[in-house]
């Protein structure tokens, strides 16, 4: 337990020395405040590009555009820049050669796999929460937001589904030592998941469901029971993803 906690405040000082986590509450404090500008802006900015002698007729932007923009484009831009900033966290430790002199001195393999999983899904949630503030902030002060609910349980599905995008990186990680094939492989799988969620039957059972239909639990077209098998099967990557990364760090040649 004492190399775990010992380890992950190594991880966390890294993470400050790299400017990593500084990068990612940047990125995602950046959209947080574009979500609601753009939703505010949008009809405005569309009004001003129309042609004279055209109307264009557009609908007053309400909350709910504000969390159409939070769920475009924190799956589409917050999670690459998550995924790009994480898939060095193993790979880039193979290059420099530091796995030795831990592992010599005794560190578990599991215990780095562990640590490394705990921190990046720390700085991950940080990084969503100060998203998700801002933009509820900036949310309420332009709108009413009353009667909007389930919020909380769609960004909870959104932050399950980036633990399970930590969880491929670091089984990708472990298995290879390219920071580039890391990120090929971890694109090769959501890939997958999207093919896999053009047929209609196993959409329910596909973890991709956890960053692409919150809105509807927001707008009611869909219910929490909605996104049970999603959940489960998520947890279950998850953990098979960790289980298989110490199994394949515990059998690579550092």
């Amino acid at each position: 337990m004492k190399a775990y906690i010992a380890f992950t405040k190594k991880e966390w000082m890294e993470s400050i020395r790299t400017y990593k986590l500084f990068i990612l509450l940047t990125v995602f404090f950046i959209l947080g405040i574009m979500n609601p500008i753009t939703a505010k802006i949008t009809p405005d900015l569309l009004a001003s590009l129309a042609q004279e002698g055209i109307t264009i007729s557009i609908a007053e932007p309400t909350a709910i555009d504000s969390w159409m923009q939070f769920y475009k484009n924190v799956p589409q831009m917050g999670l690459i820049v998550l995924v790009i900033m994480f898939s060095g966290g193993i790979t880039a430790e193979y290059s420099k050669g530091t796995f030795i002199n831990m592992i010599t001195k005794g560190l578990k393999r599991s215990t780095i796999i562990l640590s490394k999983f705990t921190m990046e899904v720390c700085l991950w949630t940080l990084s969503l929460l100060l998203c998700f503030a801002t933009t509820a902030y900036y949310t309420a002060y332009f709108w009413n937001i009353d009667g909007i609910g389930h919020i909380l349980q769609s960004v909870l599905c959104l932050w399950l589904f980036g633990i399970f995008l930590i969880a491929v990186l670091l089984l990708m990680g472990a298995a290879v030592k390219s920071n580039y094939a890391c990120l090929l492989l971890t694109g090769g799988v959501v890939v997958v998941l999207f093919i896999i969620n053009m047929i209609p039957k196993l959409q329910e059972y596909n973890p991709i469901r956890l960053a692409s239909d919150n809105l509807s639990l927001i707008t009611g077209d869909m219910a929490m029971g909605d996104f049970s098998f999603s959940i489960v099967l998520t947890l279950i990557g998850i953990i098979l993803c960790l289980l298989g990364a110490i199994q394949v760090f515990n059998k690579k040649k550092i």
